[in-house]
């Protein structure tokens, strides 16, 4: 097939074909005697997918490294770069719905005062700007992806640090939430599932969203039938009102105090109406801890988590399981 006839078959121009050409994503046989180019079926494939690709907005770069991986039985490379691809939408349509909720809040004043209210504007367009700044500033710090194949081991290990008591809050945290058959569940932070995984056990219909794409591929290997993708706290990828609950493990405590009121809002956003939240996590209790190397790790205390979902309308208890875990339950009231 000449490149006019797959031009006009895929709907793109010539020129866009010698681009993609150009740039070694597709490569015609070209005869021998007048250097015309001929599209087998197999390049039209790869044009049709070039084409795919680029609509999600993945980079020519990116697109061209994936595509080596699936021609050497790798599909699994495709697949992590649209998730991540996805996981970057998702935040970008989450801050133009800050910046619409932000003009409706100007237009909504500017009608009810009758003039410009300049100080209120202003408070308005800094809380829209911080907000997208706590988004565009997540990266993942702590680098899970290395963490990933020892994650399990590690929290299986006797008094191992910081997940001692593992297996006893998960079991809490079950027991707490007490999931009704077929409730609509997300792990945030799900790490390997195993708490998405007792969660399953006692009927309910989890989904687990992590920052690391590797953590994800050591969960889907245990939970082959539970839906994973790529996201964090500050930017959930799904739309409003779809889970019964929402639980983490283990991950909180990374958030500083404006990204733990985002995570929240965030939490609040894809919630039904009542949907509960519970949290098992390392925090700083209000009496001074034994070790002092300890409180210096950075912790987030518990008082100001629950003054904060205090300030946001919610109905909380909470247990401490030792020193710094501490397992918190959350209903909204208002």
């Amino acid at each position: 097939m000449k490149i006019k006839e797959v031009a006009d078959r895929l709907n793109i121009s010539p020129r866009t074909i010698r681009f993609y050409e150009e740039k070694e994503l597709v490569k015609p046989h070209k005869q021998a005697d007048n250097q015309y180019r001929t599209f087998s079926e197999q390049d039209i494939w790869r044009l049709q997918t070039v084409i795919a690709l680029r609509e999600a907005g993945m980079a020519i770069d990116d697109i061209k490294r994936a595509l080596e991986k699936v021609e050497t039985s790798d599909p699994g490379e495709l697949t992590s770069y649209l998730e991540l691809q996805r996981s970057v939408m998702f935040a970008k349509w989450l801050e133009l719905k800050q910046m619409i909720e932000t003009a409706d809040g100007m237009i909504h004043m500017l009608k009810r005062e009758n003039k410009l209210p300049l100080e209120d504007i202003y408070r308005l367009a800094e809380g829209s700007k911080r907000l997208r700044e706590q988004r565009s500033s997540w990266h993942d710090r702590w680098d899970f992806d290395r963490l990933a194949d020892a994650h399990d081991r590690r929290t299986l290990e006797k008094e191992a640090g910081e997940y001692k008591d593992y297996n006893h809050i998960l079991q809490l945290t079950v027991k707490w939430l007490s999931p009704v058959r077929g409730e609509q569940g997300l792990d945030l932070g799900t790490g390997t599932g195993n708490l998405a995984g007792m969660l399953m056990e006692q009927g309910a219909e989890m989904v687990g969203v992590d920052q690391s794409q590797e953590m994800l591929k050591q969960c889907r290997s245990k939970f082959p039938h539970m839906e994973t993708k790529l996201g964090n706290f500050l930017a959930i990828p799904y739309l409003e009102s779809r889970f019964d609950f929402i639980v983490t493990s283990f991950a909180f405590h990374h958030l500083t105090r404006e990204q733990m009121e985002l995570a929240i809002h965030e939490m609040r956003r894809v919630l039904k109406p009542r949907g509960r939240i519970c949290i098992a996590d390392l925090m700083l209790p209000d009496e001074p801890l034994a070790d002092v190397g300890v409180a210096q790790l950075g912790y987030p205390s518990l008082s100001g988590l629950l003054e904060l979902f205090d300030e946001l309308g919610y109905l909380v208890k909470h247990h401490r399981v030792n020193e710094l875990l501490h397992l918190v339950y959350a209903v909204p009231i208002r």
